[in-house]
This record gives structure tokens, sequence and C-alpha cells, in this order.
């Protein structure tokens, strides 16, 4: 449950997703006193991807970079209620990092952080402490490895630096 599904298929790519979230948070922070009624449904929004990349990064050393086959999801264009291809999971770890793709939702997660702190003091923390567990694993692991060790994803998502990133996160 959770998270966002690339375009108008069934796959879900967490690097794009985690770029999206932190994107929207940051808008929060800097014109959530602008937005009024709805600024509520902007906190649902980011709570949704949120809570997705909690679930993403529960166990340590393993982040989980996709849900679905890029190539068979791209070709099925349906309401998710309706799927039946396999949802496989996909994962960067030690041993196969991405070090960007961590490094993005570590910053998703912290900016997250910052919005919730004025509305949900706890989860705040939640998603601060867990902020910090995937970037002390990206600075185990800060070695120029982009997206090429989740080599599913490279074809969709290429980075030109890994500094670039890095650097961003």
């Amino acid at each position: 449950m959770g998270g966002y599904y690339d375009a108008g298929d069934n796959v879900k790519f967490n690097f794009p997703m985690a770029y999206s979230t932190t994107m929207l948070a940051w808008s929060v922070i800097e014109f959530g006193k602008f937005m009024g009624a709805d600024l509520k449904h902007a906190l649902d929004a980011i709570r949704w991807g949120s809570d997705y990349f909690l679930k993403a990064t529960s166990i340590p050393g393993i982040v989980f970079a996709q849900v679905g086959d890029p190539y068979a999801d791209h070709s099925c264009w349906q309401r998710p209620e309706d799927m039946d291809t396999p949802r496989t999971a996909y994962a960067v770890s030690r041993d196969h990092p991405a070090s960007e793709l961590s490094a993005e939702i570590a910053a998703a997660l912290a900016a997250s952080s910052i919005v919730f702190r004025k509305y949900h003091l706890a989860y705040a923390s939640r998603l601060l402490r867990r902020a910090i567990m995937v970037y002390i694993y990206i600075r185990e692991k800060s070695i120029n490895i982009f997206i090429y060790a989740a080599s599913y994803m490279f074809i969709f998502f290429f980075s030109q630096s890994y500094n670039l990133v890095r650097f961003w996160n």
C-alpha cells in the first residue's frame, strides 16, 4: 500500500517518486501558509508517499527500488484493482548498491519530516530517524555507484552524475 504509480501503467519507480515527494514537501515548507484548504490534500499526498518509503526502507541495509516489471507493466494500462500481473519487488542492498536511489529516498523522508514537525511530531521523528538510517547506509557506500547496480531501472532513469544526485540530497 502507498506510493504512486508511474504514468498510467502499473509500475512504481521509487527514484522519481522520491524526487516528487521531496518537491511536494518543499512546496509545503515554502508555500503551505498560502494553500488554505488545499494544505490538507498536500499533507495527505506527502504522507501517502512517505508511508510507502517507510515500508521500502524497513529492512536495514535494503532499499526497495521499484514494484513491478517495467517492460510488462508499461504494456498494461488498467486500474490497479484489476491487475493480474506479478507484483515483483526489486531492491538494492550492500551487495548490489544504488546509492543515488537511497539518497533520493533519504531526502524525501527528511523533507517530509520537516513538513510534519508542525502537524504530527511523532510521525516527523519517525521519518527523520529513517532518513538518517538510510543516509548512513549511503555514506558507508559512498562510492560512484549509479543506478547501474539496478540494471532494470537504468534504462528508464539514467543518472549523469553521482555527485549531482548526492549533493542534491
